[in-house]
């Protein structure tokens, strides 16, 4: 980027920031797929992004219908059909028939699919390892108690109403 360039960018940002802050909630949601990207960024995943996100919301879930999984992801039920056939015909997730409806299949991931997912978890960690290496322990026992927080809010938030349910 040329000179020029970077000062209009910096006013740019400058500008935007004299507005009202977001807040923690806005932030969190800002700082967490910009670290989720940079470890995925940095691994050779055996899967794409979008199938391990996939499977992660089906071992999440246990089981799930198709329509369900769509709504969750937020696209039509034609293309997330599209997603599960590519994880089954990998070995990754079964279909079996819905005992409440013979019309219907549940999504299940398989053992091969806990494994790669497993694989694809254990990766992004590592790729990240190195920079927290580079905290102090006082910053790395800031995030472990972050972590901690997090989960217990994730915890609670299930028990809450939520829009799309599985």
């Amino acid at each position: 980027m040329d000179l020029a360039a970077a000062a209009k960018h910096a006013e740019a940002v400058a500008v935007a920031n004299n507005g009202p802050q977001p807040g923690l909630g806005a932030d969190l949601l800002a700082v967490v797929p910009r670290l989720y990207r940079f470890a995925t960024q940095r691994v050779q995943m055996p899967v794409p992004p979008a199938q391990a996100r996939l499977l992660a919301t089906i071992e999440a879930h246990g089981e799930a219908r198709i329509g369900d999984l769509a709504a969750v992801d937020h696209c039509s039920q034609p293309t997330m059909s599209a997603h599960v056939r590519r994880l089954e015909e990998a070995g990754l997730i079964t279909r079996t028939v819905d005992p409440g409806d013979a019309r219907m299949a549940r999504i299940r991931i398989t053992a091969e699919g806990i494994r790669t997912l497993n694989a694809v978890r254990s990766d992004r960690a590592a790729a990240i390892e190195p920079q927290l290496g580079l905290l102090g322990p006082a910053d790395r026992k800031v995030l472990a108690d972050a972590v901690e927080v997090l989960r217990r809010l994730l915890e609670n938030a299930v028990v809450a109403p939520r829009r799309n349910i599985l």
